[in-house]
């Protein structure tokens, strides 16, 4: 068997399965020995494709799509609440608070608190509409290309916005995580975002447990550019291990 070969069937055994293969296994079955397991599973590491772990390795999941914001909506409904009143208890009482695209925001906006003297600014529109309806918010949105899938403004006119603000927290939302970084599935949503980071005194990334391990198309942040992670209870203990290890805050919201 080739190598190219061999590391097809590597990565058919861990798609196959939980994600993981041990070197043992792949030897065994595979008719080669422990070194040259290891030799390919530092090889599909280097390009992307299994993160090396004691004894074998684990299948680094990608998105190869994004789903619409109606879709999203349909799904972790539950998780992005209970992460959504954590984000709340983070709100300051008066300030600039920066709110980011996608499903989490929108069920950040819908349980905001009415009776905060906060400036709110965001690309989010549907969350913008929501916004809207308090009294004591004051809601910008920040102009651009509207993207279909996730009704929000991207682009560089929006980014250009952010330019020269101070924001109290930014609340950011993101398609991947892992201990490499924090990952988008286009460079216009990468643009809004890095100018999103700079223009904050604090950071929040605030992902449901199902984006840890998932490496989307584009990076745009390193964890510890936050300073905190806010997830669900059913990230595993391997990715909050994971995590944790690399110095980020992660706050788990209990079930």
């Amino acid at each position: 068997m080739y190598p190219a070969e061999r590391r097809l069937a590597i990565l058919a055994e861990a798609s196959a399965g939980d994600g993981r293969v041990s070197v043992a296994r792949l030897s065994s079955r595979l008719g080669v020995t422990s070194a040259t397991i290891r030799r390919d599973l530092d090889d599909l590491e280097r390009e992307g494709m299994l993160r090396r772990q004691h004894g074998g390795a684990r299948l680094i999941r990608t998105l190869p799509f994004e789903l619409s914001l109606p879709d999203r909506r349909n799904t972790e409904g539950v998780e992005r609440a209970r992460i959504a009143r954590a984000v709340v208890d983070r709100l300051p009482r008066d300030g600039v608070v920066l709110l980011d695209s996608g499903a989490l925001i929108l069920s950040l906006a819908e349980v905001f608190p009415p009776n905060r003297t906060l400036m709110v600014v965001t690309n989010n529109l549907p969350a913008a509409r929501l916004l809207a309806g308090h009294d004591s918010l004051t809601t910008l949105v920040l102009p651009g290309r509207v993207r279909n899938l996730t009704q929000a403004t991207v682009g560089e006119w929006t980014r250009s916005q952010l330019s020269g603000l101070n924001v109290d927290l930014a609340v950011i939302g993101a398609n991947g995580v892992t201990a490499d970084g924090v990952t988008t599935t286009i460079p216009a949503e990468v643009a809004v975002k890095r100018a999103m980071i700079a223009t904050a005194q604090q950071r929040i990334l605030a992902v449901t447990a199902g984006k840890f391990g998932v490496r989307s198309f584009c990076g745009f942040a390193e964890l510890d550019e936050f300073d905190e992670i806010i997830t669900d209870a059913r990230i595993d203990d391997e990715h909050r291990r994971e995590i944790v290890e690399t110095g980020a805050a992660l706050t788990v919201v209990d079930a």
